[in-house]
């Protein structure tokens, strides 16, 4: 997960993070002192194989430690690690406020800082050990800092719970998945938009409840899956909003006596503000029930693409080939080559959907403030942003590598009386009512039906032998290339009408149309 979503820090306010980042020149001989003492002795401490429980930071008022089996159910450093990056983030801008407002003095800020960049230096280079007796991904760092630095360490929690942190630290990680979601959606945007370019003009049959209802350009059909992931971007981005506003500061539940500027750290780690309420600062899970939503919906739209292809792929159709690099065989039948990616992203979208489900069961019940139940929100937050960036990812490499079979798609074009709406529009046009159009377009395609025919094939006597409307122009609105020409409305599948499309598309999307 680490891998998958590296954060950037690129929207930390810069004028913070110089204070956090840097020390001061009345300190810096002392801080090089530290790191020299702090490395070897943290060196040390990773490089013991086993290491005895130690008494837990919280266990003041305890005379025992908790068993085996309760240290090991109730442990999350195995999967909040995730987050070490924005609990360092997060302690640094926090040390940096304690220092501003004369809580802790600015040599302990200072060492606090040098302590947080090795613990990070050492995490990214696979040197430092997580141990659960430590229980999570806070209190491992917490801790770890005060073996490298001693007293200055004790400072850091200073007006600041596991509560507000954790909260923290997700809001941080969850912010930076949505901009990772929403780029893979604009590159699956591009890799459709890319393929419509490719076929232009070529007609495919409409679809309703599974049987063919009107001629479609395959470049409009493409772009309908270009507005879903759109809105599908949208809700996210719409998330981001909500969800960026900072916890820390607003301790276990109640805040804190202390002279803290939570605006300060809301701002250093790029927060709108810091949130109102404390108690909801410390209990709200919306935020990820509404990212787990919106990729909920995302894994649907995906898994109806899914369907689509899989279902063209098929030889009863075979309206596309998929290339050999997006497709696999069978163990047993030599001819066989499945599609099997877009099946994936098919069945992928209940893991998805299964992680939504499992957020709104925990908080269903729950009581304000927080509840250790919520410890329990990471895990199906972590698969479900590695599972759609997956499923995104792997559409975008299947669409750049599939085939379009025009010929097998034009053969297959006359069948199913595609264009008999487009006669119906006909007679609307010649001024007959269209429940009265309808009957007599229906009654055509029966004649059709009798005599193994199109409605082009019918002599202009026998379509006036239905109604004596018809003229000799009727032949201009029948055959599925004349019935596309006839889509002239807004956001119809007329060639027109695509072309604008595409072109708004191009250029939202910034799509190079030029030929190499």
């Amino acid at each position: 997960m680490d891998s998958l979503l590296s954060p950037s820090v690129t929207s930390i306010s810069a004028t913070h993070f110089s204070i956090i980042g840097q020390a001061t020149t009345k300190t810096r001989s002392s801080l090089s002192l530290i790191t020299q003492v702090a490395k070897p002795r943290l060196e040390a401490l990773c490089a013991m194989s086993k290491v005895e429980k130690e008494t837990k930071l919280w266990g003041g008022r305890f005379e025992e430690g908790v068993t085996d089996v309760v240290e090991k159910f109730t442990e999350s450093v195995s999967f909040d690690k995730a987050l070490y990056k924005h609990d360092i983030m997060g302690s640094k801008a926090h040390a940096s406020m304690l220092a501003k407002q004369g809580l802790i003095s600015e040599s302990d800020k200072d060492c606090i800082v040098v302590g947080l960049n090795e613990i990070q230096r050492r995490i990214e280079a696979g040197e430092f050990v997580w141990r659960a007796d430590r229980e999570d991904v806070h209190m491992n760092i917490e801790a770890a800092l005060t073996d490298m630095i001693g007293e200055p360490a004790k400072k850091l929690h200073t007006a600041r719970s596991r509560n507000d942190q954790v909260l923290t630290d997700f809001r941080l990680w969850c912010r930076d998945a949505i901009d990772r979601i929403v780029e893979c959606i604009q590159n699956l945007q591009v890799a459709f938009v890319t393929l419509a370019l490719k076929n232009e003009g070529l007609i495919v049959p409409g679809y309703t409840h599974l049987q063919r209802a009107q001629p479609v350009l395959l470049q409009h059909l493409l772009l309908a899956y270009v507005e879903q992931l759109e809105r599908d971007a949208g809700r996210l981005l719409d998330c981001k909003v909500r969800l960026n506003f900072c916890p820390l500061g607003a301790c276990a539940l109640a805040g804190t006596g202390l002279a803290i500027d939570r605006f300060m750290t809301s701002d250093a780690l790029g927060f709108t503000a810091p949130l109102r309420n404390s108690i909801d600062a410390v209990s709200d899970r919306d935020f990820v029930i509404e990212l787990l939503s919106a990729n909920s919906i995302t894994a649907v739209h995906l898994s109806r693409l899914g369907e689509e292809w899989v279902l063209w792929a098929s030889e009863e159709f075979g309206f596309i080939t998929p290339s050999d690099s997006v497709s696999t065989g069978s163990s047993i039948m030599p001819q066989k080559k499945n599609p099997d990616p877009m099946e994936l992203v098919r069945g992928k979208s209940a893991r998805v959907i299964g992680d939504l489900v499992t957020l709104l069961t925990l908080c269903k019940g729950l009581p304000l403030a927080y509840n250790r139940d919520l410890q329990e929100d990471k895990e199906p937050v972590f698969d479900s942003v590695k599972t759609i960036v997956g499923m995104l990812e792997v559409s975008a490499e299947f669409a750049q590598n599939i085939t379009f079979n025009k010929e097998r798609i034009q053969k297959a074009l006359p069948a199913g009386y595609l264009d008999a709406t487009t006669l119906a529009d006909y007679l609307v046009k010649k001024g007959i009512p269209f429940r009265t159009s309808h009957d007599i377009v229906g009654r055509s395609v029966a004649l059709c039906v009798y005599k193994n025919c199109q409605l082009q094939d019918l002599s202009l006597d026998e379509m006036k032998s239905l109604s004596p409307v018809f003229e000799e122009d009727v032949y201009e609105f029948l055959g599925v290339e004349n019935a596309v020409q006839k889509f002239s409305s807004y956001g119809s599948t007329g060639s027109a009408c695509v072309t604008s499309q595409l072109y708004y598309w191009t250029t939202k999307l910034d799509i190079n149309t030029q030929p190499h």
